[in-house]
């Protein structure tokens, strides 16, 4: 059966987005191949078609929810830093790490991963990063090399979501989320 033009493409995107949000979900180790592949509709035997190994799914997987993220709270229609901050620093954001950003959600084990995934962590902390950069100063180049400021603002910001879901204490979280935008 011959399947229409961009058919293989398509099925590796609905891979990659299925991917992007379980890993955010369960962690990297959480979730198989296998169950990855069926939450995807599709079958086992089908993953090789599309991905050399693991690896190569779960790299794609961090770009794509980089992505993501960058359009959710970074895109044209966040109007500034405080509209920014207010979609990254939320209880939302906190409570549904599945639609949230793949370095708060998955960062700290990305770097104990192999070479091609840490790769593509760095990638998508660097452009938070540049990003951040950007709503702080609208002016600023996107490869310019990131300000103090910038860093010190996505350290923050990363910090405050990861501190905020390991707390137990829910008036405790949104606390640990106002100390850097009081306005969360």
């Amino acid at each position: 059966m011959r399947y229409p033009d961009g058919h293989k493409e398509q099925v590796r995107a609905q891979i990659v987005r299925t991917a992007a949000r379980a890993l955010k979900e369960h962690g990297l180790e959480g979730i198989s191949i296998p169950a990855l592949m069926k939450k995807a509709g599709l079958t086992h035997g089908g993953f090789y078609v599309h991905f050399k190994d693991r690896d190569d799914l779960v790299a794609a997987a961090v770009q794509h929810a980089a992505e993501e993220t960058g359009e959710r709270v970074f895109g044209p229609e966040v109007k500034d830093l405080g509209a920014t901050l207010q979609r990254y620093l939320s209880m939302a954001h906190v409570d549904h790490p599945a639609e949230g950003c793949v370095v708060a959600a998955l960062g700290p084990d990305g770097a104990r991963q192999g070479k091609k995934v840490r790769r593509s962590f760095a990638r998508a902390a660097e452009g938070l990063i540049r990003l951040v950069g950007q709503k702080l100063d609208p002016r600023q180049k996107a490869e310019a090399p990131p300000t103090e400021q910038a860093l010190a603002l996505t350290a923050q910001m990363v910090g405050a979501v990861i501190l905020a879901r390991l707390v137990d204490d829910p008036a405790l979280a949104k606390r640990i989320l106002a100390a850097v935008h009081p306005q969360s």
